[in-house]
């Protein structure tokens, strides 16, 4: 029962941002339960490392440094996709750049590239997946948002902020009008996730990683590999009457109160208090 549920088998999956982090975890989790996978990523030296995995698991593979930006490349991308595979049925939309700037400092054209990148060629992404997948009437999309779509993250995020929002509406209205005719939309909203990126910022701030762990009751920062799961199950007919989720993958930040004292922290204080009699 298990194997059918999550089985992917001849299947095809399109993953952005395939080349290092959540991308390069969704593909493989996709891969090993049997779908070929699209892999797109600007790095085309680590999208080619992702491919000689998936390839030694024997599924088929197609990698391209698509500008997901762009919606004509997308187009072309999806144009690619029909000659080599022939249909789509799921798609990991997760690539994406964010722009730190304060407010009062964020110029317009870096708004606009923000946008253009999050939103705009997210949309672009699931338009091209979901015509075909509203055309064999079966299909499903994990957009990637944020806890910065729900809640403000300060710290310069407004451009990403506002895009992430954006994304989540986005995956609501599509659920909306898609779901009725076989095409599954869903969001997954992480916290904090190490990638190089982040790990570049908690080095040059050596106090930011204790600031993220205080708002996750968890008590770790998130890893790429914890998408796989998800992954899995939001591709498969397990989740066949999962549509229009908003789904968190945080840790236990969004259900903790603003004010509230994760118990990894409490046994932190608990421990201190001890050393200190």
């Amino acid at each position: 029962m298990t194997e059918t549920l999550f089985n992917l088998t001849g299947k095809v999956a399109v993953v952005s941002g395939a080349a290092q982090g959540m991308g390069r975890a969704t593909a493989l989790a996709v891969a090993q339960q049997g779908a070929d996978v699209v892999l797109i990523d600007r790095n085309l030296e680590g999208a080619e490392a992702t491919c000689e995995q998936i390839r030694y698991l024997g599924r088929r593979t197609l990698v391209t440094q698509t500008n997901v930006s762009d919606p004509a490349a997308i187009a072309e991308l999806f144009q690619q996709v029909d000659t080599e595979f022939g249909h789509v049925d799921f798609l990991g939309n997760i690539a994406g750049d964010g722009c730190l700037s304060k407010p009062e400092d964020l110029t317009i054209d870096d708004l606009h590239r923000v946008l253009q990148n999050l939103v705009v060629g997210r949309f672009a992404m699931c338009q091209e997946a979901g015509r075909r997948m509203l055309n064999q009437r079966r299909g499903s999309i994990m957009n990637i948002g944020s806890l910065a779509s729900s809640t403000a993250l300060g710290r310069g995020h407004i451009a990403y902020s506002m895009a992430m929002g954006a994304v989540v509406q986005m995956t609501r209205e599509l659920s909306t009008e898609w779901s009725y005719r076989g095409v599954r939309v869903n969001c997954v909203t992480p916290a904090q996730v190490v990638n190089p990126s982040l790990t570049a910022r908690m080095q040059d701030d050596p106090t930011l990683e204790g600031r993220f762990l205080r708002g996750i009751p968890a008590g770790r920062m998130g890893q790429p590999q914890d998408i796989a799961g998800l992954a899995v199950l939001l591709a498969s007919d397990a989740s066949e009457w999962i549509t229009g989720a908003i789904i968190p993958m945080d840790g236990g930040n969004m259900a903790m109160n603003a004010g509230g004292t994760p118990g990894h922290e409490e046994r932190a204080v608990q421990s201190f208090r001890s050393e200190q009699r």
